[in-house]
């Protein structure tokens, strides 16, 4: 499917410039219409996102309107909701193509953020989670964090439009990674059947961690993307035991797609 309509939920000002600028690029590289929302919780803190929202736009020669069908309507859109933030979040991200969320701030607890998990979980969309500083470029080389499971799956599907435009792809795997299901070479030659040449490599742990091994790995690739299925085990015992999604979302410094 075309990606033409990307939601950004906006809790706050704190990271939302560099969620913006990233949801930007993805709206200018796709063609895509962005839709910022912001759960109205106080008046101040609304107003803050209002202005903040305004002005990048203007900075940034955006033209704000709603989208339509046929298109040609405004790049950009804001709105403001009332109501549980999580629900409201997932309702309008179901029918949406791509959901961008600011990168998780230093020293929060990644697991307690309730809109991040309600998107993974419930919106049945992919989530792109915005870098805290914003690269040149997004998607032009991509690496596919594969574990063989259905979620990893889920994001290379997901994925394949951007997999088609990118200018190198490579396939991350490793032992402790690897859950039951096909390999990464298997992997490869699904995607030489649509087209998309990628190489793969199987990465060490760092200091036993998984997770740091993988952005490690992405990062020796000079990747501007990252896609990997999330919480291939339940989100609670990955809260216990740490896992993959979790360190991955509380420390990558590129732009992430997960999808379950």
């Amino acid at each position: 499917m075309a990606i033409r309509k990307l939601l950004l939920p906006l809790p706050g000002p704190v990271g939302g410039e560099a969620a913006l600028a990233t949801g930007l690029m993805v709206a200018r590289l796709w063609d895509a219409h962005l839709s910022v929302m912001h759960v109205r919780v106080d008046d101040q803190r609304a107003q803050a996102v209002r202005a903040l929202f305004n002005g990048f736009m203007a900075t940034h020669g955006v033209t704000i309107g709603e989208a339509s069908p046929g298109g040609g309507a405004g790049l950009a859109s804001f709105a403001w909701v009332s109501g549980r933030e999580a629900d409201q979040v997932v309702h309008q991200a179901r029918l949406s193509d791509l959901i961008i969320v600011p990168h998780p701030q230093a020293g929060e607890d990644v697991s307690s953020s309730d809109m991040l998990h309600a998107v993974l979980f419930d919106s049945g969309r992919p989530v792109l989670i915005a870098p805290h500083v914003v690269p040149p470029a997004i998607g032009t080389r991509i690496c596919l964090g594969w574990n063989g499971t259905a979620e990893s799956a889920s994001a290379v599907y997901v994925l394949t439009p951007w997999l088609k435009r990118a200018s190198a792809v490579r396939i991350l795997s490793a032992e402790g990674y690897q859950r039951r299901g096909p390999a990464a070479a298997d992997l490869a030659d699904y995607l030489a059947m649509h087209r998309v040449a990628a190489d793969w490599v199987e990465f060490p742990p760092i200091g036993g961690v998984v997770g740091a091994g993988l952005l490690a790995a992405a990062e020796e690739f000079g990747a501007d993307l990252l896609a990997m299925g999330a919480y291939s085990h339940s989100r609670w015992r990955q809260m216990i035991l740490g896992g993959v999604t979790r360190y991955v979302l509380a420390n990558s410094k590129l732009p992430v797609i997960m999808n379950r």
